[in-house]
């Protein structure tokens, strides 16, 4: 990641953690995430190959990926249509109620060697400079530590190819240099690790 590009990541980081916070409320976010769990898992934890946990992401990270679908930002057959009816309430209760989740571990098959040089790549193009050390997110920056493999891929591939809309454009512009098989080497890495929840 060039100096810039680090330097501006930090001063967003910065600026969305200080901004206020609407009072949310955790039961209501229980109560409006009943149908998320069809395809996100009761409790945020999905078992569906290819589809994101949402357990233990920071809320501001559920609460921009929701207006990014509402605004059209992001467009998904599923997720668009139901985050159109979205006010920011209830975005706001469905971000604290699975920001509050405990994450697990996915089922699923990781292979150690891609793993391993997904690690040094994740290290090279300074990852944790944004997502922290273990990968757990912070502020508007998702878990990805233990996500979905083949999401994981999917959402990578979609930066590379600039369809995937990112808040600020880092993820973007992070993921130009990759080749495919770094992609599924860092995709192999990140499905490793244990889903620690967000501070």
């Amino acid at each position: 990641m060039p100096p810039s590009l680090l330097i501006l990541s930090v001063l967003m980081l910065t600026v969305v953690g200080a901004l206020p916070v609407r009072a949310a409320d955790l039961e209501a976010g229980r109560r409006k995430a009943e149908p998320c769990g069809a395809c996100h898992g009761a409790d945020g934890n999905a078992t569906i190959v290819g589809m994101p946990s949402l357990a233990g992401q920071p809320a501001w990270f559920t609460h921009w990926a929701l207006i990014k679908f509402r605004d059209g930002r992001r467009k998904d057959p599923v997720m668009s249509p139901f985050a159109a009816n979205l006010s920011d309430a209830d975005m706001a209760d469905l971000s604290v109620y699975y920001a509050a989740q405990p994450p697990r571990r996915r089922p699923q098959v990781v292979d150690a060697a891609k793993a391993a040089a997904g690690k040094e790549l994740a290290t090279l193009h300074h990852c944790t400079s944004c997502h922290r050390g273990d990968l757990s997110g912070q502020n508007q920056v998702p878990r990805v530590a233990g996500q979905d493999l083949e999401y994981l891929r999917k959402l990578l591939r979609a930066y590379k190819a600039q369809t995937a809309g990112d808040l600020e454009g880092l993820m973007t512009q992070a993921a130009q240099p990759l080749s495919e098989a770094d992609i599924e080497n860092l995709a192999h890495f990140m499905a490793s690790l244990a889903p620690a929840p967000a501070p």
